[in-house]
């Protein structure tokens, strides 16, 4: 998963870019979509050099078959890095009033956490442990419902062929996220756990709240917790995003602890801004950092579409 805890935009919706629909005749849809990004960045580590990185190529296809006026059957295929590494892959139902069940290659409830708008250089601590921010599962089963005002996700993955070395051949992940909104707000709980092959356990809970009562302005703050092999660290993270114009203006703040000796306390940040070159693509400029000795100021230079 190339994603850091700020990675999701307070403006973002669900599903931002307009797929292209291929074929639709006697309740048979079959639609495609993509994205791409390309950046020239500098990483936080010491000495790090300014260098492109392609980080997104990726064609999705999503066929769908009407069964009845209100419940549909699909199928979901997405390659990934010009067709090399197959991405989700699952089949899946769909209906109008009861969410949706997939069941196959795809990510879980906790790839959904985060706040904020940035591209390069979000917060990471909260992921740190066993799974290690990956919740994208090669053997899933996923439940959405989305009333409106109510929404939730609960998911739970295995990995018996072994290719991830986070859950292990003999665990099983369980997660979830559960919102609602009211008013100008949006608040969401969550929270996963799983027990890998060398019995330790990792446990994830969080609470996150956005508000949008202020014209061009959204402001969220989020509060994270991590346990893992009986060591636990704590983040607080704060964002903002403020559209000017054309353009959107994005920060971001968190603190992290942890009761590990080893470890010390950690402060990140970024700054960005993102303009539209065209519908559902955004040229960025970011710089962010952190409190690490030695690190550097990272600056990134990119533009990502989705179609």
């Amino acid at each position: 998963m190339k994603k850091t805890l700020l990675a999701l935009s307070v403006f973002a919706a669900a599903t931002s870019a307009q797929a292209f629909e291929l074929y639709n005749q006697d309740g048979v849809t079959v639609d495609m979509g993509g994205d791409i990004e390309v950046v020239y960045m500098q990483g936080l580590e010491k000495n790090s050099e300014f260098q492109q990185d392609i980080q997104d190529a990726d064609v999705k296809f999503d066929v769908r078959y009407a069964m009845t006026d209100s419940v549909q059957f699909g199928a979901f295929f997405e390659l990934q890095d010009t067709g090399t590494i197959p991405g989700d892959t699952y089949v899946a139902l769909y209906t109008e009033t009861m969410g949706s069940l997939k069941v196959g290659k795809l990510c879980t409830a906790l790839d959904d956490a985060g706040i904020g708008a940035d591209y390069q250089y979000g917060i990471t601590t909260f992921f740190k442990g066993a799974s290690d921010g990956n919740f994208c599962l090669p053997e899933a089963v996923r439940y959405d419902i989305d009333t409106g005002s109510f929404y939730a996700t609960v998911a739970m993955a295995q990995d018996k062929a072994d290719t991830n070395a986070a859950i292990g051949k003999n665990a099983i992940f369980l997660d979830t996220r559960m919102g609602y909104r009211v008013a100008d707000f949006d608040f969401t709980v969550l929270g996963g756990t799983t027990e890998t092959d060398a019995k330790k356990t990792e446990t994830l809970l969080g609470a996150e709240v956005r508000y949008a009562g202020v014209e061009n302005l959204n402001l969220a703050a989020a509060y994270y917790s991590m346990d893992f092999d009986k060591e636990t660290s704590n983040t607080v993270a704060l964002a903002a995003e403020y559209q000017l114009d054309v353009v959107a203006l994005a920060a971001g703040y968190s603190f992290s602890s942890s009761d590990a000796k080893a470890v010390e306390d950690l402060n990140t940040w970024y700054v960005n801004a993102g303009y539209p070159l065209a519908p559902n693509t955004t040229a960025y400029v970011e710089v962010g950092g952190n409190d690490v000795k030695d690190s550097n100021t990272g600056l990134a230079i990119g533009v990502k579409a989705e179609f």
